[in-house]
């Protein structure tokens, strides 16, 4: 079964409900409008309705087939802002609410957060820290994660060769523990594409065969990883072609569970994590699917600006998948 048949399968006909806080974009509309027709998903569209109806049209879509919430005419806003207080902890005030919520990313992970959706999709037309700001202070990371991070599926041809790399969106210089903790997030974005997870930490050393501070880092990064998951293959410090190449595996770490099969490739820092996905996407041919953002309570996904309608109903329904994990 292809990647997206199979988590088609997994959320069709749940009445899951994902947030498109930037609804008058066409791209939005149609991503929206094609999951809705195919029972993927319950959109929620978020902002003022004549100006969602029009750009419906524009598009030849029925607006009248969604969900449809003005933060401007909610009904629920004074629950909204009270919770939003509540939740920031005393770092804001209610008059501070008030217009923060205004904000459809704020006001749309607000309705994530209590439970009126399960998961948000934007950044279509809005920044990365746009999109994932409000996520971080609301929906928050899950227990034992200090920080979210960026994975990227790399699908190839018709036999559908499917790998993880991670971090490759988010964190630029993480700590051993925050590596660590980004590898076991990893294995379970591995597990939501049916990939069995064998994960490489990445360096440019293979088992001593360099010495410097990035390497001991990776070394301490995988020693955590191993006590917080122990039940996972996971090995480091690998150079990719120990941790890709089954000769070059048996010549450079003949005893590893992971070299030579590795299906998760954790980068010790988050340039070499963007430009390893994007040698593989330009010369291997990879189709490179995300960030998918990992570690969060409920599943926030950050689109590229670029992003075209494709793109976003794939992205839209891998965080449909996502929820079902939480």
């Amino acid at each position: 079964m292809e990647l997206f048949d199979s988590l088609k399968f997994k959320v069709i006909r749940r009445n899951i409900k994902i947030v498109f806080p930037e609804a008058t974009d066409p791209r939005i509309l149609g991503a929206a409008a094609r999951l809705k027709a195919e029972e993927l998903m319950e959109p929620i569209l978020i902002g003022k309705q004549e100006a969602i109806v029009e750009a419906a049209h524009a598009r030849g879509i029925k607006a009248s087939n969604f969900t449809i919430i003005d933060p401007d005419n909610y009904d629920g806003w004074e629950e909204m802002v009270t919770a939003f207080v509540e939740r920031r902890n005393g770092k804001v005030t209610e008059e501070d609410a008030r217009k923060i919520l205004k904000d459809v990313n704020y006001f749309g992970t607000m309705l994530t957060y209590m439970g009126l959706a399960d998961g948000m999709v934007s950044g279509a037309i809005h920044s990365t820290g746009d999109t994932v700001r409000p996520a971080l202070q609301i929906i928050k990371t899950k227990p034992g994660v200090s920080r979210t991070s960026g994975a990227m599926i790399m699908v190839r041809g018709r036999d559908q060769e499917k790998y993880i790399f991670a971090d490759c969106a988010i964190n630029v210089n993480p700590t051993a523990q925050e590596l660590a903790e980004i590898a076991v997030d990893s294995a379970k974005t591995a597990e939501l594409f049916d990939i069995e997870p064998k994960v490489a930490m990445m360096s440019f050393s293979t088992k001593g065969s360099a010495k410097a501070p990035e390497v001991d880092k990776v070394v301490e990064a995988t020693k955590i990883a191993k006590s917080l998951a122990p039940e996972l293959e996971i090995d480091g410090e690998l150079q990719f072609d120990a941790s890709y190449v089954a000769s070059v595996a048996q010549l450079k770490a003949p005893n590893s569970p992971v070299a030579g099969q590795a299906t998760v490739f954790v980068f010790p820092e988050l340039q070499s994590g963007n430009i390893g996905y994007k040698i593989a996407q330009r010369l291997g041919n990879f189709e490179a699917i995300g960030p998918i953002l990992q570690g969060l309570n409920k599943p926030v996904s950050d689109l590229s600006r670029g992003a075209n309608e494709e793109d976003i109903y794939k992205l839209s329904i891998i965080t449909a998948a996502q929820t079902l994990m939480n």
